[in-house]
């Protein structure tokens, strides 16, 4: 079965995220002040073939961890979908 596999790549919290402030900026230079905070990840849809979603969340995560995400300076959620 194949499965659709989203994951979201984001900075960690502790660290800064200068395209967020960047972005952030832009938005006060804009007079929209009601927003006080941006961080700026990625999204990656995955299509996996798996025997189940718990399988293609296990195949996504090692990709994730080897590949698509810096664990020292990243944090990633990934959500399965049919």
């Amino acid at each position: 079965m194949t499965y659709t596999v989203q994951v979201t790549v984001m900075p960690l919290k502790e660290l800064l995220d200068p395209q967020g402030k960047a972005v952030i900026g832009g938005l006060q230079n804009l007079g929209i002040t009601a927003i006080k905070d941006v961080r700026i990840g990625k999204s990656i849809t995955l299509q996996v073939e798996a025997e189940n979603a718990e399988k293609a969340k296990q195949v996504a995560e090692e990709a994730t961890k080897k590949l698509l995400a810096n664990q020292v300076m990243e944090y990633f959620e990934i959500h399965v979908q049919q």
